[in-house]
C-alpha cells in the first residue's frame, strides 16, 4: 500500500504531537484544550481550519448557551456566563486560516468547596490515580473536570460552520435518562424543533416529563443518575474514512473518551445487534432517487471503517454524575485509615443532560478533522 510522502509526514506529526500532548486531538482540523476547572479559564486552539468559514462570537455563544450550567434546578448551580472571548484566528466574522485561540473565564469557582478532599479521594472521581501521577488533585477535578468540555463546545462550535459549506450537520439528543428511554426512533425534525426546548435535552416530548422526574428524585434523596446520548451525522457521502485503526468508529471514540463521564460507545445497532441474527441485522441495499441506500441502518452508516451514505449514528453512555451529596466511604492518604466523606458544592445530578451540546459538537470537529484528511488525501491521489 503506497502512501504519498505528504501523507506520511502529516501522519507522524499528528501522532509526535499525539504522544507529547494528550490534550490534543486531530491531524488536520487540529484541537487543543487549555485550562482547568478552577484556574483563570478554560479554553481552546485550534490549527488547519481553512480561512474564509464564516464564524461570530455569537454564533459560538449559541452553543456555549446550550451547555452553561445553572439553567435549571435539574443542572449544576454554578453561576458562570461563559462568554466566549476570541483571541485570534477570527476577524470580521470569518476565519483568517490563522490559528484559533478562545477562551472562557472561570468566574464562579469556589475550591473552598474542596479544601476537605486534599487527601481524601472522592468515589467516581480522578482524585485517586491523578493523586499518584501528579502528587496532589486540583480543586474541582482540575483538567480532568466536565468544565474542560467548553473546549469541545467552541471548537465544535467553528467546525460546524465548515461542515455547512459541505452539506453536513451533527445533531444530538438524550436517548435515555436513568431508566427512562425513549422508546421509538425520532425524525431529524424532531430532534431539530424539540432537544434545545425542554430542560433534559431530549427529542421525544412525550419523554420529558418521565425524565425530569426521574432526575428530580435522584437530585431530592442526594445522589444522581446516569444517561445516553444519541448523536446523528448526515450529508456524509460514502467512501469517507480509513479502515483498521483510521476508522470513523475510531477517530469518533477517541474524543468521546476525552469527555469526563463517558463509559461506553455503540454504532448503529450497538450491543443490541449482537443478539440479533446476520439476516436481522444486515443493511440491504436499495436504489432511491438514482443512490444507493440501505433499507435499514443497523450499521450506522459505517462499514469497513467507511461511511456508506447513510447517517452516521452513534450513542455514548454517561454515568451518574459522581460527586453526590450522600456520605460515601473513602481514605485518608496522610493517615491511611478509611473515613466518611461527604461533598458540598454544585453538581448536576445529570451530567448527561449537558453533555448533549458537548457530543453534538464534539461530533462536528470530528468529522471536520475527518473530512480535511480526506480531502488532502484525494488531492494526493490516495484516499
Amino acid at each position: 500500500m503506497n502512501m504519498e510522502k505528504g501523507d506520511s509526514n502529516a501522519v507522524l506529526k499528528a501522532r509526535k504531537g499525539a504522544r507529547a500532548d494528550p490534550f490534543l486531538f486531530g491531524e488536520e482540523f487540529v484541537v487543543r484544550v487549555l485550562g482547568s476547572s478552577h484556574g483563570k479559564s478554560v479554553g481552546v486552539e485550534i490549527e488547519g481550519c481553512p480561512a474564509g468559514v464564516a464564524a461570530s462570537a455569537a454564533e459560538i455563544q449559541e452553543q456555549l448557551d446550550r451547555r452553561r450550567p445553572g439553567q435549571s434546578p435539574l443542572t449544576s448551580g454554578r453561576k458562570e456566563e461563559d462568554a466566549v472571548e476570541i483571541e485570534s484566528g477570527i476577524k470580521g466574522g470569518k476565519t483568517t486560516g490563522g490559528k484559533i485561540a478562545c477562551s472562557v473565564k472561570n468566574k464562579d469557582a469556589l475550591p473552598e468547596h474542596y479544601g476537605n478532599l486534599r487527601t481524601t479521594p472522592r468515589p467516581g472521581h480522578a482524585d485517586y490515580p491523578s493523586m499518584v501521577k501528579y502528587g496532589a488533585a486540583e480543586p474541582g477535578g482540575g483538567f480532568f473536570s466536565g468544565r474542560m468540555t467548553v473546549a469541545f463546545v467552541i471548537a465544535g462550535a467553528i467546525a460546524k460552520k465548515y461542515l455547512l459549506q459541505k452539506g453536513v450537520r451533527t445533531q444530538a439528543f438524550a436517548k435515555s435518562i436513568g431508566k427512562v428511554e425513549i422508546g421509538r426512533e425520532v425524525s431529524e425534525e424532531e430532534i431539530v424543533k424539540n432537544t434545545y426546548s425542554n430542560p433534559v435535552r431530549t427529542a421525544a416530548t412525550e419523554s420529558v416529563q418521565g425524565m425530569v422526574s426521574e432526575v428530580e428524585r435522584a437530585r431530592d434523596e442526594g445522589d444522581s443518575v446516569g444517561g445516553v446520548v444519541e448523536c446523528r451525522i448526515t450529508g456524509l457521502a460514502p467512501g469517507i474514512g480509513q479502515p483498521m485503526f483510521g476508522s470513523i468508529e475510531s477517530a469518533i471514540a477517541k474524543a468521546a473518551f476525552g469527555i469526563p463521564a463517558a463509559k461506553g460507545i455503540e454504532f448503529g445497532s450497538g450491543f443490541a445487534g449482537s443478539a440479533l441474527r446476520g439476516s436481522q441485522n444486515n443493511d440491504e441495499f436499495a436504489i432511491r432517487e438514482g443512490k444507493v441506500v440501505t433499507r435499514t441502518n443497523n450499521s450506522g452508516g459505517i462499514l469497513g471503517g467507511l461511511t456508506n451514505g447513510m447517517p452516521v449514528v452513534f450513542r455514548i453512555a454517561f454515568k451518574p454524575t459522581s460527586s453526590i451529596f450522600k456520605p460515601q466511604q473513602s481514605v485518608d492518604l496522610k493517615t491511611m485509615r478509611e473515613t466518611t466523606l461527604r461533598i458540598a458544592g454544585r453538581h448536576d445530578p445529570c451530567i448527561a443532560i449537558r453533555a448533549v451540546p458537548v457530543v453534538e459538537n464534539m461530533a462536528a470537529f470530528v468529522i471536520a478533522d475527518v473530512l480535511l484528511a480526506h480531502e488532502r488525501r484525494k488531492k494526493g491521489g490516495k484516499t
